[in-house]
């Protein structure tokens, strides 16, 4: 089997695992808090994925440290405010909104970096945002007031991503990729574990974390095989296939996420919803594809990133 077929193979992997995320994560908090979920998820994976790349962190600068923290920070911010998100809205539509991401780097890079963008990334954007606000915004409704919660919270994490994608491009070009996507990882989980108390004791959010069968199983998939395996997956996939390839078959995170709310929960998108999601899909690919190497990509998911 030709290395460029097993690769394409394991981001349809990645895919569908970062996808079906949005449901089980939204399923384990009703057996976690928020931090406490997190803090275990990523301290799991960070465990797994040194050992995955622990020859690389045995020779990680201090340069590097710090590019992992930075990084490790926005990861972190993206997953509080999305996993926040599934608690107001539903799986499907988090994972179209959330594949958002991918536009806003353009968009970022106009603003602080006055970069210049070619029409049809413009044209990938304005659709995104088409779709997102019928997506979002309830058929009837004026204006943004009656935008569901959990879809801002989940569109915030967008943006974090975002931030992330940019970091990350920055930074592979001076440093490891394994040893970033395994510190990002690392400090997404001592962010997470240092602000239990803290919420907890200032009554934000009641710690919990109930190590039942229905949680152990849910924390194994998103921090064995979402994670530890997805990323170190993408990582060697990425070095086999063309980026064209890699845009398409990313895209289809938000796809797998709406098939398996569908498949699980019964969850259907009427006409408006559909048409949103249409739209959001084509963004991503006319911003991706027709106008290419306008964005740097991120490694890891989105969830979770795009290494180099």
């Amino acid at each position: 089997m030709p290395d460029r077929f097993k690769a394409d193979l394991g981001l349809v992997y990645c895919t569908a695992i970062w996808g079906a995320t949005f449901l089980v994560m939204q399923d384990a908090l009703a057996f976690a808090s928020v931090l406490a979920l997190l803090a275990a998820r990523f301290a799991v994976a960070a465990v797994l994925m040194a050992l995955i790349f622990w020859k690389d962190l045995r020779k990680a600068s201090r340069a590097e440290l710090g590019a992992g923290a930075l990084v490790g920070t926005f990861l972190f911010l993206g997953y509080v405010l999305q996993t926040n998100g599934l608690r107001f809205t539903t799986p499907a539509k988090a994972g179209f909104i959330n594949g958002s991401a991918v536009v806003l780097v353009p968009v970022a890079l106009v603003i602080f970096l006055r970069k210049k963008m070619n029409s049809w990334i413009w044209l990938g954007v304005a659709a995104t945002f088409a779709g997102l606000y019928l997506l979002s915004v309830p058929a009837g409704a004026v204006g943004l007031s009656s935008v569901n919660t959990g879809d801002i919270l989940v569109f915030g994490a967008a943006v974090m991503w975002a931030a992330h994608i940019l970091l990350i491009a920055r930074f592979t070009a001076e440093h490891s990729v394994g040893v970033l996507s395994t510190l990002q990882v690392a400090m997404t989980a001592i962010l997470a574990a240092v602000l239990v108390p803290i919420f907890d004791r200032a009554g934000w959010e009641a710690a919990k974390l109930d190590l039942s069968a229905g949680l152990v199983w849910r924390l194994l998939l998103t921090a064995v095989g979402c994670t530890a395996i997805g990323f170190s997956v993408q990582v060697w996939a990425q070095r086999h296939t063309t980026p064209a390839h890699v845009a398409v078959l990313l895209t289809l995170e938000p796809v797998f996420a709406w098939l398996t709310s569908y498949l699980v929960l019964g969850e259907r998108l009427d006409a408006r919803g559909w048409t949103g999601a249409i739209l959001v899909l084509a963004g991503i690919l006319l911003a991706e594809l027709l106008g290419a190497q306008a964005a740097p990509e991120s490694p890891g998911p989105v969830d979770e990133a795009n290494p180099a």
